[in-house]
């Protein structure tokens, strides 16, 4: 009896824990997936060559610094922290840009640009990313003579433009403030007594626990075993309840955004995902597929726990994925899976230094393929690939991939683009198949 009272004074509770729900997405996660292709050969970005020279060391900027970097804007392309940003580049400015930045700290800036109003002019996005180049190889093209380099970046730092000007040469130079994340302290860390802090931690899985109290020693057993840390127990000595912490706990936030994410892809693999919460957030932005103006808003904004709550608020209304053009259905979310060890979305640069953020699904429809197969410069290897159409307006949706290797599983997928997609939620009011953006 004395230890069912002096259970909830110490924070424990009966009920599901974060590690029963960590339990359940992983026996979840646990579905076997027929894929028998390896999946970090699209992560490494063969297609542009196995020969490029590894660039070591790491630039790191300080937060707040103002400072101009080079740009590089691209439409199409916004560049998530922790994202590999493959480019194959021609134009000697930009070539003679890249080789310059190379020589020095080997960060540019990443910006997205978009053409907007009624005369469609081009504007540059307030906010973008710093790219570091990790690798790269400069070569002659025999026909022109012009000098191309081929470079493999990855998204770092987030920043705000101040200013830009174009200087002689056609480089766009902005003058640029490194953005922080704002890390908040935990929210009921003045809730908790002093006393009761050496019990912020889940309790052992051994049968009893040995408490030092006084110097003396005293052991709870059985029921404790089996009890679980309620670490939002001080909120009853607030004016909120417990469910208003729930809403910004960062830790419960990541459970439930996992648990949304199994609904797309069973197979995903929770210990490929960051395990901090500002990480973490970047890694579900950057696998969802979500138009410019929504990625750009999740960018912007400051607080990791921020960051969270969007993006589950986008994962619990998003039903599937519609043409961007024309709102047909494309994909339903259950069938987004992941081809690459990066996640179900990457970042692919085609022979003409395009650009294109592809995510990979098992199933389309309203979609027509045009012209032959090719394996040429294919971001999948063992894979053949066929442009896909949208059949209901012509939009350029993105690639059919088909095994050349029998044993390859699966033996055929898709591959989307982020900017011909909208994510959408059905309407039911209209009693057709109608859909609307999710945001």
């Amino acid at each position: 009896m004395a230890e069912d009272l002096l259970l909830p004074l110490l924070g424990y509770r009966d009920g599901n824990s974060k590690e029963e729900d960590d339990a359940r997405i992983q026996q979840a996660t646990s579905v076997h997936s027929d894929i028998s292709y390896d999946q970090s050969l699209p992560a490494q970005h063969t297609y542009l060559g196995t020969d490029l020279d590894e660039l070591s060391g790491r630039t790191v900027l300080e937060d707040d610094v103002i400072l101009n970097l080079p740009l590089l804007s691209l439409p199409g392309v916004v560049l998530i922290p922790g994202q590999t940003l493959p480019l194959h580049l021609f134009q000697p400015p930009t070539v003679a840009m890249v080789k310059n930045i190379i020589d020095h700290d080997r960060t540019f800036g990443m910006v997205n640009s978009r053409y907007l109003g009624p005369n469609y002019m081009p504007s540059l996005a307030p906010i973008g990313t710093t790219a570091e180049i990790r690798s790269y190889k400069e070569e002659i093209e025999e026909r022109s003579g012009l000098c191309t380099i081929r470079v493999k970046a990855e998204g770092r730092q987030r920043f705000q433009i101040i200013d830009t000007r174009r200087q002689s040469d056609g480089i766009l130079l902005g003058q640029v403030k490194i953005l922080s994340d704002i890390v908040l302290r935990d929210a009921l860390e003045g809730a908790r007594s002093q006393s009761m802090l050496r019990f912020l931690k889940h309790p052992p899985r051994e049968k009893s626990v040995s408490l030092d109290h006084d110097g003396h020693e005293f052991v709870l057993k059985n029921k404790l075993s089996k009890a679980k840390y309620d670490r939002l127990r001080p909120a009853h000595f607030t004016w909120w309840p417990p469910w208003v912490y729930k809403q910004y706990d960062q830790e419960i936030l990541m459970s439930r955004i996992k648990q949304e994410l199994i609904g797309w892809n069973n197979a995903l693999k929770l210990d490929s995902m960051p395990r901090l919460a500002s990480e973490f957030s970047f890694w579900v932005a950057a696998n969802l597929p979500l138009d410019d103006t929504l990625r750009l808003n999740i960018l912007a904004i400051d607080s990791p726990i921020q960051r969270l709550r969007c993006e589950l608020s986008i994962l619990e209304k998003c039903t599937a994925l519609c043409c961007r053009d024309c709102d047909v259905e494309i994909t339903d979310k259950t069938d987004v899976f992941s081809m690459s060890i990066e996640g179900p979305q990457s970042i692919y640069v085609n022979p003409g230094g395009y650009v294109h953020e592809t995510l990979t699904v098992h199933k389309v429809r309203s979609v027509r393929v045009q012209g032959e197969s090719s394996t040429e410069y294919s971001w999948f290897p063992g894979f053949a690939w066929s442009i896909v159409h949208c059949r209901s307006c012509g939009n350029h949706l993105g690639w059919k991939f088909t095994a050349t290797d029998k044993n390859l599983k699966p033996d055929k997928f898709w591959g989307l683009c982020r900017s011909s997609l909208h994510p959408g939620i059905k309407n039911d009011n209209t009693g057709g198949d109608d859909w609307a953006p999710c945001i």
